[in-house]
């Protein structure tokens, strides 16, 4: 009969309440790795130091799309711009020039921060204590890597060091001193000397180049959309404000640049053309003085209208004659402006020229100067940037060399074919006056002058408004705000909770993996989970160092009831049995010695003899005998004497026919328990043939009939073959297991033995269960009069 019957039948509930109970007996261990990572994070976050976040919102301005009342300017190309797509534009607003530029201005490479106990805060918004002035030059100063470390002393002193653990150099406010980075002088910005009395600051100079770089990596500049022109620019930095002022001064330097080229392109246009318009009002004055002076001199008043269609073609043809000419003119003084031009300036930009290509290289050209002498702000000519932007240059300024030689090359051959037809023209107007011919050649030189000089001056006009109206290349949509006025990073919340959960799996996955490699029995659940058929009778709680090992009277310790509930199954499983016979002897056995049969042999016999029944506890162990050393010093024989063990015993019974079981039995009391004992005797040779005897049959058949109870003390089984040799004569067989101790494989060969029919009425005890392992009944009859334990001793 199995006593298992009693287990719920819902095996997946118990899967999951015995996996839960595994971790949660452990719940000391998730409480104090919890408290101690918390405790960690909440010091990183006070020791760390935050960042903060700002963030702008611009829209860049196409050049085509600048607003309608500038559209006419157009073909002055000054509004145009060379790949005018939001990524380039976004590259620029970034650029390490530009970031050099607002570290200068906003002086980001000299710092000042107020030395803490634990953390140190660099002064930025609030006002400083004292102010710096830097009698080096200011290339020195941007280039300089020197910190050094500042005490107020008194109202007139402060304490000089460039170590921060060295004794201070005592100096006078308003009076300067060497440093690597120059001289400098420091004065006092407060009255309030006392306050910052003892205090220390760090003052570090950093190269702008360096700082610039620092800045450039840290920005982010990303499109809305990939369609859109509006962008948005995010910083973070420990102090949010100074986040706030780079962006804000990086757009605007940004804008600045922008009007500063096309105002320079403007500019340089509108100077080209005012030479032309002064080189052509000339010649317009001198064809109207030969018009007036022929008219005077020949007296012509009027043109006869006749002489109109023959000259219709010749004045088209003069017109194209004319234009050509003048496409030379504009052609060759523009290659003398580039042939003239010594180092890198920028080239008048559409001067009327009707090459586009010419005009298109020079807008180009206009372009790289101006960029390069804006990087030259910054650098020097042996940049590699620089000298990338030479070679392009250089190779602009020979390709439109080369197409206004092209140029002028045509537009001779172009001349030379329309004077010809215009000879021709003239020899049919033989029948023309001659005053009437001269007048008309005038008079188209007049028209065409004019016409010249006044479309030049509408080209100044609009050189001068795209001047004055140049705008920037961006747009503010949002200036630069705090996005939030929480710290980006660290975020508290998130480091709260990431070391909660990483708090619990650290013990989890110790308990996992110690639980995933365990192949130990630990308490009656998991045996019975092996043993399936074969009843697991009680578990007996595991005793402290200085409990008893042996139970007292009317002991309500943990054990003696552990043993009270042995008692009680066993009792009733050798009941249960119907078979011929008092069915009284019980063998106890284990694996291996250490895992507590003699132990538990002997408080089962205590534990029977509390119920006032007749007990023999026989040493069936010859080879190894432990129970001698259990009962040493725990009790005494009827004499009063400590029980040292008999000279004679069960090996002496087993040699010799002539003893008799009263001779090998002692009587033990322990309070107002007693039971008879058979201690094993001396060692034999020949354990196993002793064991085989009909002795070993004779005495226990004998103490069958004169005790209720026999409790055997047998070898253990799986190291030799003595109790399998004995079997047939127990009534019942309780199998000690070891918590903690026997592995799971182990009981295999106690159930294989009984497959094959060599053991019978099998049953096990699970020895030394922790308090935290105890199964069904564990929890709740278990300890009741025992010592309640601390809190902090759960774990254990």
């Amino acid at each position: 009969m199995s006593l298992n019957s009693g287990i719920s039948p819902n095996a997946n509930n118990m899967d999951i309440k015995t996996v839960l109970q595994t971790y949660l007996k452990h719940w000391i261990w998730f409480l104090l790795a919890a408290i101690i990572s918390i405790g960690l994070a909440l010091i990183y976050l006070r020791y760390t130091t935050p960042q903060y976040a700002a963030e702008a919102k611009i829209q860049i301005i196409e050049e085509d799309g600048a607003a309608s009342e500038l559209s006419v300017f157009k073909d002055l190309d000054i509004f145009s711009q060379s790949g005018n797509e939001v990524l380039d534009e976004i590259e620029m607003i970034k650029s390490r020039s530009n970031l050099i530029e607002v570290v200068k201005k906003l002086k980001l490479n000299i710092t000042t921060t107020a030395i803490g106990n634990i953390m140190s805060s660099e002064l930025y918004a609030q006002p400083r204590p004292f102010k710096i002035n830097f009698l080096a030059a200011d290339s020195t100063i941007n280039n300089s890597k020197f910190s050094f470390f500042i005490t107020y002393s008194s109202e007139t002193t402060f304490g000089y060091t460039e170590d921060e653990d060295v004794p201070v150099k005592v100096l006078s406010f308003g009076k300067n001193f060497k440093t690597p980075a120059g001289d400098i002088i420091i004065t006092p910005t407060s009255t309030n000397v006392k306050a910052y009395k003892g205090k220390k600051f760090q003052i570090s100079i950093n190269p702008v180049g360096e700082v610039a770089q620092y800045y450039q990596s840290k920005i982010k500049i990303n499109q809305l959309d990939k369609l859109s022109n509006i962008v948005t620019i995010k910083l973070t930095d420990p102090i949010q404000n100074k986040a706030i002022d780079i962006i804000n001064e990086l757009v605007k330097n940004y804008n600045a640049n922008g009007v500063a080229d096309r105002k320079s392109v403007a500019d340089k246009t509108s100077d080209f053309i005012n030479d032309r318009i002064t080189q052509i009002a000339s010649n317009l004055s001198s064809v109207d003085q030969n018009a007036v002076d022929f008219m005077t001199n020949k007296g012509i008043s009027d043109i006869g209208s006749q002489t109109n269609i023959n000259l219709s073609a010749g004045a088209s043809n003069q017109q194209e004659l004319e234009d050509a000419r003048y496409q030379l003119m504009v052609a060759d003084a523009m290659r003398q402006e580039v042939d003239n031009q010594n180092g890198y300036q920028l080239l008048p930009s559409n001067i009327g020229l009707a090459d586009q290509s010419i005009t298109s290289n020079t807008a180009t050209y206009n372009q790289l100067v101006a960029e390069r002498k804006r990087l030259l702000e910054s650098s020097n000519e042996k940049n590699p940037i620089i000298v990338s932007l030479d070679q392009q240059i250089s190779g602009l300024r020979s390709t439109i060399k080369s197409s206004l030689s092209g140029m002028t090359e045509n537009l001779s051959l172009k001349l030379n074919s329309l004077a010809g037809q215009q000879s021709r023209i003239n020899s049919s107007l033989y029948s023309a006056p001659k005053n009437q011919q001269a007048l008309r050649d005038i008079t188209r030189k007049q028209q065409t002058t004019e016409s010249l000089y006044l479309y030049l001056l509408q080209k100044r006009e609009e050189s001068q408004i795209a001047y004055a109206s140049a705008a920037a290349k961006s747009k503010v949509i949002d200036a630069a705000y705090a996005s939030s006025r929480f710290p980006v990073s660290p975020k508290r919340n998130v480091v709260l909770l990431a070391s909660l959960i990483m708090g619990l799996i650290i013990p989890f996955s110790i308990i996992y993996a110690k639980d995933l490699l365990d192949n130990k029995v630990h308490n009656k659940i998991g045996l019975e989970k092996i043993a399936k058929n074969i009843p697991v009778l009680a578990e007996i709680p595991h005793l402290g160092k200085k409990e008893s090992k042996l139970i007292l009277d009317n002991d309500r310790s943990i054990l003696a009831e552990s043993l009270r509930i042995l008692r009680t199954n066993l009792d009733y499983v050798i009941k249960s049995k119907k078979s011929k016979g008092k069915n009284n002897i019980i063998y106890v056995t284990s694996s291996v010695s250490g895992e507590g049969k003699t132990f538990l042999a002997s408080n089962l016999a205590m534990i029977f003899s509390n119920t006032g029944k007749k007990t023999l506890l026989i040493g069936a162990d010859i080879r190894n005998p432990k129970l001698y050393t259990f009962f040493n010093n725990n009790s005494v024989d009827q004499k009063g004497n400590a029980v040292r063990g008999n000279s004679i015993g069960l090996t002496e019974f087993l040699y010799d026919s002539a003893t008799e079981l009263n001779e090998i039995t002692e009587k033990i009391v322990s309070g107002s328990n007693a039971i008879d004992i058979i201690y094993s005797g001396k060692i034999p040779p020949n354990p196993s043939e002793l064991l085989m005897s009909d002795r070993m049959k004779t005495l226990l058949d004998e103490a069958s009939e004169k005790y209720d109870y026999v409790i055997v003390d047998t070898a253990p089984l799986l190291v030799v073959t003595d109790t399998v040799l004995i079997s047939e004569y127990a009534s019942q067989i309780v199998y000690v297991v070891r918590a903690g101790v026997t592995e799971q494989k182990v009981i295999d060969y106690p159930l294989n033995l009984v497959k094959e029919g060599k053991l019978k009425e099998l049953s096990f005890v699970v020895n030394d269960v922790k308090n935290t392992d105890l199964g069904y009944g564990g929890k709740y009859g278990y300890g009741y009069s025992a010592e309640v334990k601390k809190w902090w001793k759960f774990w254990a």
